[in-house]
């Protein structure tokens, strides 16, 4: 028989977490503290091997990377021992049949979680991922993106100098064959942060093993501007989400429904922002190839673009230039398909129902802004909207927060990562019940029949579920009455031979 990929590092890790499983969740934690303290001090080393992966500047690493980590970390030194904790069951949620009953909800580790990290934010998504895995008392096989191998070096040895063991957080080959081959390792659970078509094809092989995952897979997110939004901060805010990371983020700004009135201001203000924008340069052939269909695409059923003129001179190497188009309406593939480059597409609308019905025409629910000066109609909206997170007069950087889980919907995959819901979807609930004394009525039954029985229980069944008074005194005298006569029948010798 073959043995499955990574059997070495998985049965290493297997015996590894054992024994971390054992540990309290605040023991747990004294190499999280440290490893926080590490990205601190190795902040210029993070630098370093992050603009010689993906090629992004320092800023962006401390604002996107670094800030958002160390709280993530944080977050579980302060609250993970709480969650973690077992739910004591309160008496008065216990049915009268299960009396003496006292239950306990715990929480335990899968075992072996398998994390198939991702290159756009090789910090903040990889490390929050694992170190919540390692918290709850998992033990990790991780396999990095091979597009950012400076950096899954270097944080894996950040792990190991803060205390995790190299059995417990194992580092599997960054490359792209390892990736499907993690799909047959002999793991409990995994965790893959990518596009679309891959989670789908992961998706259907752990399905087939039985294996659960929580993917986080693409986005194509929305912004409505309302008619009483502040336009210019909605308009600087939909640059930011567009050309943040050279556009290459899940959750960046792909739909903007513009109200009709504001259209033209909305508008006057991006072009200001893109008057002097320079191209991005993405990471890989393929984005720029297919930023540049659906720009044409957009273009050839009416869009105009708002930013630079945009040809076949426009593109050169892996350099596109941010690209904002205008559209009549969302047959665009722009507005269907996830991207990862610097482009977006503006739709104006004359009602929110038509706005709403546009935006859900799109197959992935990551995230949506809304920008208006009615919170309580923009929550209203939020709740029809199929989407994993919802920010309000503000885009992408809500959705940090250290303890709001993080995921999507529909194409955009399912579970979540990050904060309280993070943290627990790395364990399975595990409910357990002692029960004191000798009653076990239920048993007696099984063994002994007893005519009284049926009465008994109809008697509670009505006593416990009564429309008033009266249904209630009648159960509770069927009660008394069938306890009456099991007792008598207990009493009464048996029949001679």
């Amino acid at each position: 028989m073959v043995a499955p990929p990574f059997a070495a590092e998985v049965a290493a890790c297997r015996a590894a977490q054992v024994l971390w499983s054992r540990l309290s969740p605040r023991e747990r934690l004294t190499p999280v503290r440290k490893l926080r303290h590490l990205l601190v001090d190795r902040s210029d080393d993070l630098f370093e091997a992050v603009g010689a992966d993906i090629g992004r500047p320092p800023v962006e690493i401390l604002g996107a990377e670094l800030l958002p980590t160390t709280a993530a970390l944080r977050f579980l030194e302060r609250d993970s021992a709480r969650l973690l904790k077992p739910r004591t069951i309160s008496g008065r949620l216990r049915p009268t049949w299960l009396l003496g009953c006292r239950d306990q909800v715990c929480r335990r580790p899968w075992g072996v979680v398998g994390i198939i990290g991702t290159w756009n934010y090789p910090i903040f998504l990889n490390t929050v991922q694992i170190a919540q895995a390692l918290v709850a008392g998992n033990g990790v096989v991780w396999k990095p993106s091979e597009r950012a191998v400076r950096t899954a070096d270097l944080l894996h040895h950040l792990f190991l100098e803060a205390g995790f063991s190299a059995a417990l957080f194992a580092k599997l080959p960054a490359t792209r064959q390892a990736g499907p081959e993690v799909a047959e390792a002999d793991l409990d659970h995994v965790v893959f942060t990518g596009s679309n078509g891959v989670g789908r094809l992961l998706a259907a092989r752990l399905g087939e093993r039985l294996i659960p995952s929580t993917l986080e897979l693409s986005g194509c997110d929305a912004m409505f501007v309302l008619a009483d939004a502040d336009v210019e901060l909605a308009a600087r805010a939909a640059w930011f989400g567009v050309v943040l990371n050279r556009g290459q983020t899940c959750i960046a700004v792909r739909r903007i429904f513009v109200h009709r009135s504001r259209l033209a201001a909305f508008t006057e203000v991006l072009k200001k922002c893109a008057g002097g924008a320079k191209p991005r340069t993405l990471v890989t052939c393929g984005q720029v190839e297919q930023a540049e269909r659906l720009i044409q695409d957009a273009i050839s059923r009416g869009g105009e673009p708002i930013s630079v003129p945009h040809g076949s001179a426009a593109v050169s190497g892996l350099d596109f230039p941010p690209t904002l188009i205008t559209l009549p309406s969302t047959d665009a593939a722009i507005c269907r398909e996830a991207s990862f480059a610097p482009i977006s597409a503006i739709i104006p609308f004359d009602t929110l129902e038509e706005a709403i019905t546009m935006a859900s025409r799109s197959p992935f629910g990551l995230a949506a802004s809304i920008y208006t000066a009615d919170t309580l109609q923009a929550r209203e909206i939020a709740a029809r909207l199929a989407v994993g997170m919802v920010t309000i007069n503000d885009v992408l950087a809500p959705t940090a927060h250290p303890a709001t889980p993080f995921g999507g919907r529909g194409a955009s995959g399912w579970g979540v990562t990050q904060g309280a819901e993070g943290l627990l979807a790395m364990t399975v609930p595990q409910t357990v019940t002692l029960r004191k004394g000798r009653f076990r009525p239920h048993v007696d039954e099984e063994i002994s029949p007893d005519p009284a029985t049926v009465p008994i229980l109809r008697g509670l069944l009505r006593a416990t579920h009564a429309r008033g008074v009266r249904e209630w005194l009648g159960g509770v005298g069927q009660l008394i009455g069938g306890l009456r006569n099991r007792k008598r029948s207990k009493l009464d010798p048996p029949d001679s031979a």
